[in-house]
This record gives structure tokens, sequence and C-alpha cells, in this order.
């Protein structure tokens, strides 16, 4: 896949809110490519969620550690099969750390919290040409710990909004395979979407047609 004329930089959008452009190596988005489609087949298989209101979601979903339904986790998931979510590896939480690292500097502890991060959930969301996510905010959880966002395949334009609603002002960013997007601090609760990706842009080296993304949370529950 072309990088384009120009390299892409870091950038910071809003407060806490980063972009580190091409931050996961090809090699390594392979790798993730591969355990998310073990993750994918259970043992709770990927799925449209179904929201309330009866609505379902056009992406696919499946979770790691806690399981997320509209709006609650468990470890188990009692809107699918009933199972109990695969295991939250270590080796992903110190991933999480990393890319803290790389997006606030230091050795991966909370912005602005002085803590160690220790996500322990992560949702993967998968695009296919049509799917869309609207506008939300990741308020499920019980800590204000910062979201850790990995895309793999194709381009998105991921729309980084405000705290208070879901309209403007807000900023979309390109966030091509191998990107990295962290938000905590101020934007921790900003309201966030996908309006749309761009198909065929993954690199052919993935073996992938579509859109991973993964994110990382502290979900600040217990057993």
């Amino acid at each position: 896949m072309s990088e384009g004329l120009f390299p892409r930089e870091r950038a910071e959008p809003a407060p806490g809110a980063v972009h580190v452009p091409g931050w996961l190596s090809t090699a390594r988005q392979r790798e993730l490519v591969v355990v998310c489609r073990e993750w994918a087949r259970g043992p709770v298989p990927i799925r449209h969620t179904r929201l309330p209101t009866g609505g379902v979601m056009s992406v696919r979903t499946v979770c790691v550690g806690w399981h997320w339904q509209p709006y609650r986790y468990a470890r188990t998931a009692d809107d699918v099969n009933g199972a109990r979510v695969a295991v939250f590896p270590d080796w992903l939480a110190e991933l999480g750390r990393e890319a803290l690292a790389a997006a606030y500097g230091g050795t991966g502890v909370g912005e602005g919290s002085g803590r160690r991060y220790t996500p322990d959930t992560a949702l993967v969301n998968f695009y296919d040409g049509a799917a869309r996510m609207g506008m939300h905010q990741d308020k499920d959880e019980r800590s204000g710990a910062p979201v850790v966002s990995l895309s793999i395949g194709d381009t998105c334009v991921f729309r980084l909004g405000n705290t208070s609603n879901r309209g403007r002002p807000y900023t979309d960013v390109e966030l091509a395979s191998g990107d990295l997007f962290v938000f905590g601090g101020p934007s921790r609760f900003a309201y966030h979407g996908v309006p749309g990706i761009r198909p065929g842009t993954a690199d052919p080296a993935l073996g992938l047609a579509g859109r991973l993304n993964i994110t990382l949370r502290e979900t600040g529950l217990r057993d």
C-alpha cells in the first residue's frame, strides 16, 4: 500500500487525543489479524450487536476479557450464546502500555493519572465496505483511563467530536492500517464515530479485506 508522497506526521487533534501514524509494523498487523480471526471463531463468535432500540449495528464485534453489550460489561455473552469470553492476554495489556508510551511519552502510565495503564478488555470491530459507526461516547467503563485504538486494513474516516453532543465541532482524521489513536484526559469522553471506510485500501500483504479496529480499555470492574 502506498504511503503517499509525504510522510504522515503525529498529530493531536484535541487535548488528550493523539494520532500516531504507522505505529504497528506490517508483521505485527499480520499477527493481530491472525489472533482476531481466532477470537472471531469463539468461544463467543463475532456478531452484529443488537441495540435496545431494536436496531442492529453494521459493524461486527467480538470481545475479549469482558463482553460488551449495550450498555454494560459482563464475563459471559448472555446476548449471544451465554459462553464466557476469551481471556484477555497479558501481551495485549503490554501492547496497550506501549501504545500509551508512544502517544503520551513515559512508560505506559495513564495520561494525567501517574499510574500504570492496565487494560482488561478489547472490543474488536470489523468493518466491511458498508459498515459505519455512529457518534457515541465510550462511557460504560468505571475507569476514566485512556482508550487505545488500533487500525488494521482499509483506511477509514474517524470523526472525533466534542464531549457535549453528537454534532459540531468535530474533526475528521484519516486512520490508515497500522495507525494508533489514543484518546484520554479531556478527550476521554468525546463523542466519536466512523462515517465511512475506503474499501480496497488495505495492503494485500495483510490478507484482509475490510477494516479491523481493536480498542483497548480499562473497565474498572472486578469479578
